[in-house]
């Protein structure tokens, strides 16, 4: 399947990986109460994503997820045109997602998927709590 015109291909290709807005945000309050994490980086080998921000001794992966390409319940919207490629397009994504999550559980990782919507101080708590949590300690 491939989409429906060379426009819709473009400006797939020019959707930021990384460094989005709300990615920037959080990264910005978490470092604001302290902590310390790296960005872009793949957890584990054979894990095929990348984490938007990794807290290695702590284990704990986050991804900032955007309401259309992991199909927010909330947000998530479905394009009229090409409906097929889309339907599956994104059923793919939360696949891989879900696959994510249960490998890196498997490795004693915590995963914290964050929606693009979520109030920045609200994702910081959870990010903070799991990191807190999987060390035992305060960070």
């Amino acid at each position: 399947m491939t989409p429906s015109s060379a426009g819709v291909s473009e400006r797939m290709a020019r959707v930021r990986r990384r460094d989005t807005a709300p990615e920037l945000e959080l990264r910005s309050e978490l470092h604001r109460r302290g902590l310390r994490y790296r960005v872009d980086r793949r957890p584990l080998k054979g894990v095929p994503s990348r984490a938007d921000l990794i807290f290695g001794p702590a284990k704990v992966a986050v991804y900032v997820d955007g309401c259309f390409w992991h199909s927010c319940p909330e947000h998530g919207t479905m394009p009229r045109s090409n409906e097929a490629f889309w339907r599956a397009k994104l059923a793919r994504n939360r696949e891989r997602d879900a696959k994510v999550n249960a490998l890196l559980a498997e490795e004693g990782w915590t995963v914290v998927r964050i929606w693009e919507h979520e109030a920045i101080d609200a994702a910081a708590d959870r990010v903070q709590a799991a990191v807190r949590e999987s060390l035992g300690r305060e960070p």
